[in-house]
């Protein structure tokens, strides 16, 4: 084949491949399977391969490529991308509109409606009608150049039909769906799970390897332009149908309102519809519609005076608290939990919420059949807001935690400054099936196989009773519970076996001691090295080190002294365990590293890495990461929504970093 017949062909098979994209990722229509889609896309990789001078930024096979980034380039935005004044409620909303019509000095004025999406905003420029830059918001000044992975959103276009330079602004987000797959993998890989989609969406479009992104399943709509010398629309209503001519993709869902009363009557709609839709939105968006009213309007330092945001209140549900039930931790805390009937709150079904401890019941005066109102904490945790008093009919009964252990009948006891129940009796069944599901869980051994129900199995069948009995299984007894076959079986005694591999600080966190989390374990296992020099270890060996302090030196002290643990220890090494830590050492850590005996602080929220990602980096490197900030801190890493730690930096003259520097700092 010649080189022009290669140009027709790969031309036309450019043109098909993103109309196939437009149907399905923008119209939710598809005219040809998935199988005729890969076909098509394989044949223009093959024709593009041999004819590398025709490959161009534009092809749809670009949009997965990609060599990964060194860093992201700064954008310097032609039109500042502003915040919005927020309101919370109609008479905010009032205010607003009366603000509008006495500075354009009108009776009514219309606007548009837009749902606010819960992503990340970003602009788009085409010039000629090609993509050639997508960048973040930033500071609204200037943002980031994250093309390449906007590019791997099949719903953006490439190319439009558009010859004059265009920016267009859209808000980038992560279906619900995808950010449940994606979170389910993260766990399988023991890894911290996003919080939210948005967080989700933006730690996926600023990954510096596209090819990460591209697996993210992210969407994006378009609601508004930036810089166009061109335009000549009159108003905002004009600009989204002209956008969705271009072959944008932009919601559906919004409405030219007459006037605020409108307004108000389709935020109203939506507070109820919200829990429907497949992605997340925190709100609406209202804009003044006139394009030449936009302008009289102008613009405060921070953001628009023709629009504004209105932001959804936590959703409240009314709903029946019927029981309160118990449940033993592998510590012995007793924790309350009320069991509710069904009720949907912020899009799901919530049947249960943590009352925390007996104070908190106390305090809101919770009892048995009352009426209660409840809510998610930050749309994610349920929890009982209130009781509805008057709601009462004589029937309710008051609640009080009982005087025994639920699980095993010992006495509860209150430690010092505690204010939870505890059951102290280290023979204590759901203790002993809590503590064998920590050992196994991803932080500690990570057993691949042991979830929660196949540990409560083997421990209600009395397989097992402790740790050192799950390195006892075997495959003829394990063949006769149910849901287990063959391959099952093999597979969970292999990473069974596996685990015995694992290095010295899993095990020491999945033993369960008693204020020792997985970063405490790995300090203690990296100082002494092997279980021999912990078992040996006084009490001022323990609070030599950094981040040990006496309270949790006295729990390792208290626990290694117990002769069944000792017991515990050897069993364990008979059985094959390795007692050595296999992490990195100071020896190994380079000299030169930045990180090297400096003292760091994380805080807020972070998108590229996870809080346990940034902790192991940092430390493999040398640094040593604290949870507070002091004299003694030499850096702290601010993510989003950073707090009180970062005014204490400033207050300190501490060296300050964002997340892009740590990122830059590692790599």
């Amino acid at each position: 084949m010649d080189e022009a017949k290669a140009k027709q062909q790969i031309e036309n098979l450019r043109k098909e491949l993103e109309q196939y994209n437009y149907e399905y990722h923008v119209l939710d229509q598809p005219t040809v399977s998935d199988y005729q889609y890969d076909q098509k896309m394989q044949e223009l990789i093959e024709l593009e391969t041999a004819y590398p001078s025709l490959l161009t930024s534009d092809s749809p096979s670009q949009r997965v490529g990609g060599k990964p980034l060194e860093a992201f380039e700064k954008v310097q935005h032609t039109v500042p991308m502003l915040s919005l004044g927020n309101a919370f409620n109609e008479e905010d909303l009032r205010a607003f509109d009366r603000r509008v019509r006495e500075g354009l000095e009108a009776e009514e004025v219309a606007y548009v409606c837009e749902l606010k999406i819960d992503g990340l905003a970003v602009s788009l420029r085409y010039e000629n009608g090609v993509l050639v830059q997508g960048a973040t918001r930033g500071d609204g000044q200037t943002g980031e150049d994250i093309t390449s992975n906007l590019k791997t959103i099949r719903s953006i276009p490439l190319r439009i039909n558009q010859v004059d330079t265009i920016e267009v602004r859209g808000e980038a987000f992560m279906p619900q769906k995808s950010f449940l797959y994606l979170n389910e993998q993260k766990e399988e890989n023991d890894e911290e799970p996003f919080a939210n989609p948005r967080n989700a969406a933006a730690g996926s479009l600023r990954q510096l390897d596209p090819k990460i992104a591209a697996k993210r399943n992210l969407d994006i709509y378009l609601y508004a332009v930036g810089q166009w010398e061109a335009g000549t629309l009159t108003s905002h209503s004009e600009r989204l149908d002209y956008l969705q001519s271009l072959g944008f993709k932009t919601n559906p869902e919004w409405r030219r309102c007459a006037n605020i009363g409108e307004v108000i009557n389709y935020i109203q709609s939506w507070v109820e519809k919200r829990a429907g839709l497949s992605y997340d939105i925190d709100g609406i968006v209202v804009k003044v519609d006139r394009l030449d009213y936009q302008e009289t309007l102008g613009f405060t330092a921070k953001s628009p005076r023709w629009a504004i945001a209105y932001k959804f209140p936590a959703e409240e549900v009314v709903t029946k608290l019927f029981d309160i039930e118990l449940s033993v931790g592998r510590t012995g805390v007793v924790t309350p939990t009320a069991l509710l009937e069904p009720v949907k709150v912020a899009g799901t079904t919530v049947q249960r919420a943590s009352l925390h401890n007996e104070d908190l019941i106390r305090e809101k005066d919770i009892r048995i059949n009352d009426t209660v109102v409840i809510k998610k904490a930050g749309d994610i945790i349920p929890e009982v807001v209130r009781v509805i008093v008057e709601e009462r009919t004589g029937e309710e009964q008051p609640f009080s935690m009982p005087t025994e252990c639920p699980a095993c009948a010992s006495e509860l006891v209150r430690l010092e400054e505690e204010v939870a129940l505890r059951c102290i009796n280290p023979s204590c069944p759901a203790q002993l099936k809590e503590g064998l599901i920590h050992f196994v869980s991803r932080n500690a051994m990570n057993i691949d196989g042991l979830g929660e129900k196949v540990v409560e199995q083997l421990f209600d069948e009395q397989l097992i009773s402790t740790i050192a009995d799950l390195y006892k299984l075997n495959h003829e007894e394990l063949l006769q519970l149910e849901r287990m076959g063959e391959k099952s079986v093999d597979n969970l005694l292999k990473a069974i076996e596996a685990s015995k591999g694992n290095s010295l600080e899993r095990l020491l966190f999945g033993l369960g001691i008693r204020f020792v989390g997985a970063k405490a374990a790995r300090t203690i296992a990296s100082h002494f090295e092997t279980m021999e020099k912990i078992l040996e270890a006084t009490f001022d060996d323990f609070v030599a080190i950094n981040e040990i302090g006496e309270k949790m030196a006295d729990s390792l002290v208290r626990y290694f002294e117990e002769e069944q643990v000792r017991e515990l220890i050897a069993e364990l090494k008979d059985l094959g365990l390795n007692l050595t830590y296999l992490g990195p050492k100071k020896s190994d850590q380079p000299e030169d590293s930045v990180f090297m005996d400096k003292v760091i602080v994380l805080t807020g929220k972070l998108e590229i890495f996870s809080r346990n990602e940034a902790k192991e980096k940092i430390e493999a490197l040398g640094g040593k990461v604290t949870g507070s900030v002091s004299k003694k801190t030499d850096l702290l890493i601010a993510g989003e929504e950073a707090g009180s730690k970062l005014d204490k930096a400033k207050q300190l003259g501490v060296e300050i970093w964002n997340e892009q520097q740590l990122q830059e700092a590692l790599s």
